[in-house]
């Protein structure tokens, strides 16, 4: 029989999965004998039982009973007593952090009888009125579903009435008036009168923090961070600690590191007289850290030496809530913090050099997606004509221009439209969660560094600005005054996450410094920053030191898809080893086209010859220009892939137009050529192209495509043998799901590789590949490496055909629904399918390399820019993936936590 109650000194840090990361880290903070409030966890497997049946495990109860009861007997208090209460908190902890996104209540075990008790006890009458009216307005919220903004009105309201400005001026006697206006509330809203006996507030909130990880912002946060759903919370039952006892009591929020810059030091937010949930909502600015050595130096000093110590401990940045009760410390949570994309290099390569982490491990704690972050630009600090509004506190670093919008739907609605927006709140909560994700930024004029908007928004690395004062949100206006300036929501607006500024319209902005590093290398980076811009100097640096580790210790070898000499410049600037998708297509656009309309036109073959006569001088300049900029690389040239119906005019629009000239009367050459596009056109049609005439059926139907393309190869490699250099082309073929095809191909090809080889004196080795995107050529890998040098997965197509989904059509459509309802947690043609997809692509790989031992093995399609993904074709065993000149760095970085990635570096 299971085990579902697990007191603090069970359990460890090991034990997420069980215990939720709350649980595990309070255990595990207990065990080092820091000053916890005793208490238990109920686990993740009782909430997934409940999940199941829809009922909590009958044995859950009694497992309580006795954790209830060894808490009682340690501190001497009864639950709910009336003399002496013993009062608990109920907060959820699931395995990876999801801030706010589920329940908590506080103070459970108050009723009207044992608020009596804690007056007497606290010897503060005013203190335990409103710990009562706390509790019941979060179980009301939390457990009854009673509207909040009915409790928050009331309050205001109570305030208004006694001329008073903040919660703390309120006497005990205002307070216990508002617990029986609560009290009506509950009773009107909920149809029950707020629960008095202590064991039945236990078990409702129990049952409302399990049923809290099925609401709508929690399964929106899982989805945006890809948790699965299936793993339940825990519930920590913790005995009542109370920052809200005076002037020597308070609560706070503290990180041992700065988790927006990295910057070592003590970092947080304290506020005096307070509870937990008052720093975290935001909803009064608080104090620093500084403020509380000056206020409770004693406090301080404890605080501090936990820091060290957890920081020590977990060998990494630490996030810890605590609270002070009339001078005594207390410990109410920690884990491995969440930070921003700069934080997070800056932070790994200190705790190098520190010598608490290896290289490997500092590889670990970095993503590729925080290096995405990294290379998006910046506000130009140089630019004329911004006009400053205010400054706020700097939250989440980053550029965000956008729409002042003032509400999480409109936020929603007007990004669905395909607008830039910035959410400006007073502060945010968690059912802003849909409209923080829509925006391209968060703007509060509340709350600090660890409110609900900055702790969420460096999560998801989201540009946010906190604690701008001078900020008025007016929500019936639907507009924010800033002094005498007013701006209306729709207004553009700008904001910068680094610095805390925010200003109207919009701002220019100017390449990252990292890009700069990239492009150019780390001393024209740093030459090119201010001489007192110590920060960026560091992460820059702690870019290169990663980067260059991850290029040191990576299996796999990266490349990148480009069709221009440019392109592949840049790729190969960027750190690219080679070219691994060549889309000859792209190379018949543009003024090109109408040669390609000579070819589809043609009528006799010597038409069509002179029509492929004109092209390959073109196609053999164009893959010279490239060989030259990969000179030494592998440089991988897909053959022809889309209809040739794709280089004419639509039906559509074509036949309007012939049918309105013939109508007017209208002949001449014009004509006649539009007349005979469009039979052609029409000759041409098929309802499904993305399955008919393309890849390889079109070089084996259309005389001398593949031929051209193919000579023009052979050509420009010999050329640039002549010129001296390294050229390393290859040929690969699209779309065959047959080896016959392959061989056809092969055969055509080897055959002009031999007659220019031999008319151009030069020796010519030009491996000829497969493109495997359809499920037939993955499932017969072992015929198709029979005449294949190399697979390169297009898992573009891959996906489409295995899926049954066209692209193109189904992600506008129907993948937001199939989402919310959870058919997917994550488009496919995002990160790979690794059951279905990518069952193909290890099932190719493993009898195609039976076959043939030296199979090159590679994937080109968006995967292999995707952080997962890279993951996943390091596990199977490729040699290589391409993605697009600016995903390179990024794969890099992530091909390198492939080889060392042991699973600890994990933040979420």
């Amino acid at each position: 029989m299971a085990t579902y109650v697990y007191d603090f000194s069970e359990g460890n840090k090991d034990l997420k999965d069980l215990l939720g990361g709350k649980g595990a880290n309070l255990a595990e903070m207990t065990r080092l004998g820091l000053p916890v409030p005793p208490g238990f966890t109920i686990t993740t497997e009782a909430c997934r039982a409940y999940r199941s049946t829809g009922h909590l495990p009958p044995e859950l109860r009694v497992e309580v009973t006795m954790a209830v009861r060894r808490l009682e007997d340690e501190l001497g208090r009864g639950l709910g007593d009336f003399h002496d209460p013993l009062l608990v908190s109920v907060r959820s902890g699931a395995k990876f952090s999801m801030p706010g996104m589920m329940d908590t209540v506080l103070n459970i075990g108050l009723n009207d009888a044992s608020v009596q008790g804690l007056a007497k006890f606290s010897d503060d009458e005013r203190f335990a009125w409103d710990s009562y009216r706390r509790l019941i307005q979060m179980f009301g919220k939390t457990v009854l579903d009673v509207d909040a903004d009915l409790f928050s009105h009331a309050l205001d309201a109570m305030k208004a009435d006694r001329g008073v400005a903040a919660d703390t001026e309120l006497s005990a006697a205002d307070l216990h008036e508002l617990v029986e206006q609560f009290k009506t509330i509950v009773r009107e809203e909920s149809g029950r009168d707020f629960p008095q006996h202590p064991r039945e507030q236990l078990d409702l909130a129990i049952t409302a923090v399990f049923d809290s990880w099925d609401t709508d912002r929690a399964r929106l946060y899982r989805r945006r961070e890809r948790i699965p759903n299936d793993l339940g919370t825990a519930v920590n039952v913790v005995s009542m600690v109370f920052g809200n006892l005076g002037a020597d009591s308070g609560t706070g929020v503290c990180f041992t590191r700065d988790p927006s810059t990295g910057r070592s030091g003590d970092y947080g937010d304290y506020l005096p007289n307070a509870q937990g949930e008052d720093v975290v909502a935001g909803i009064r600015n608080t104090l620093t850290l500084a403020d509380l050595e000056r206020l409770d130096p004693t406090s301080f000093t404890e605080l501090r030496q936990a820091m060290r110590r957890l920081e020590t401990h977990y060998r990494d940045l630490c996030d810890i809530e605590f609270t002070i009760e009339r001078g005594k410390l207390w410990m109410l949570q920690t884990r491995v913090g969440k930070r921003t994309a700069a934080a997070a290099f800056r932070i790994a390569t200190q705790l190098v050099d520190e010598h608490l982490i290896t290289l490997d491990e500092a590889l670990e704690r970095v993503t590729g997606a925080q290096l995405g972050k990294l290379m998006f630009p910046q506000f130009d600090a140089r630019a004329d004509g911004r006009t400053l509004l205010t400054t706020g506190m700097a939250a989440s670093p980053g550029a965000a221009v956008g729409q002042l919008v003032l509400d999480s739907v409109t936020a929603q609605d007007r990004a669905a439209e395909g607008a830039d927006v910035i959410l400006v709140r007073r502060e945010t909560n968690p059912d802003d969660l849909g409209g923080m994700i829509a925006a391209v930024g968060v703007l509060t004029s509340r709350g600090g560094k660890t409110s609900h908007a900055a702790v969420v928004a460096r999560g998801m690395g989201t540009t946010c600005v906190v604690g701008a004062e001078a900020v008025e949100v007016d929500m019936a206006a639907r507009q924010v005054r800033v002094g005498e300036r007013v701006i209306d929501e729709g207004e553009t607006i700008a904001i910068d996450g680094s610095t805390g500024e925010v200003f109207l319209g919009a701002v220019p902005v100017v390449p990252s410094p990292v890009v700069r590093y990239l492009e150019e290398g780390l001393e024209a980076a740093l030459a090119d920053l201010p001489a007192e811009d110590e920060e960026t100097a560091e992460l820059v640096a702690a870019v290169d030191r990663i980067l260059t580790h991850a290029d040191t210790v990576r299996r796999l070898r990266v490349h990148a898809n480009a069709d221009t000499a440019p392109d592949a410049r840049r790729a190969r600037t960027w750190g690219a080893q080679g070219i691994g998708l060549c889309r000859t297509e792209h190379m018949f656009l543009g003024e090109r086209r109408v040669l390609i309309e000579h070819l589809i036109l043609a009528r006799t073959d010597e038409e069509r010859q002179h029509a492929l006569d004109a092209l390959l001088p073109l196609q053999r300049a164009d893959f010279v220009d490239l060989l030259r900029e990969m000179d030494g690389l592998p440089t991988t040239i897909r053959l022809i892939d889309p209809p040739l119906h794709e280089f004419l005019p639509d039906l559509t629009a074509l036949s309007v137009k012939v049918a309105l000239a013939t109508e007017r009367g209208e002949e001449g050459p014009d004509l006649e050529r539009d007349r005979a596009l469009l039979a052609a056109v029409e000759r041409m049609h098929e309802a499904n192209p993305m399955l008919g005439l393309r890849g390889v059926r079109l070089g084996l139907v259309v005389p001398g495509l593949f031929a051209l393309q193919i000579r023009a190869v052979a050509e420009a490699t010999a050329q640039r043998l002549h010129e001296g250099g390294r050229p390393h082309a290859e040929i690969m073929v699209p779309l065959a799901a047959s080896v016959m095809e392959l061989h056809l191909v092969r055969d055509e090809a080897e055959q002009i590789l031999a007659e220019v080889a031999a008319a151009e004196g030069v020796q010519l080795h030009v491996p000829i590949g497969a493109m495997i995107e359809l499920p037939r050529a993955a499932l017969t890998a072992d015929r198709m490496a029979g005449a294949a040098a190399f697979f390169s997965f297009g898992t573009n197509d891959l996906t489409q055909t295995t899926w049954g989904f066209s692209r193109d059509d189904v992600e506008g459509a129907f993948f937001a629904e199939y989402t919310e309802r959870g058919v997917l947690s994550v488009s496919p043609f995002e990160t790979i399918d690794q059951r279905g997809v990518g069952r193909l692509v290890r099932i190719a790989v493993e009898e195609g390399r039976a076959a043939r031992p030296d199979l090159g093995l590679g994937v080109c399609g968006e995967h292999g820019g995707d952080p997962e993904s890279v993951h996943f074709f390091h596990e199977v065993g490729l040699d290589y993936v391409s993605c697009s000149p600016f995903r390179v760095p990024v794969a890099r970085l992530e091909a390198g936590r492939a080889a060392v990635v042991t699973g600890g570096g994990d933040t979420r």
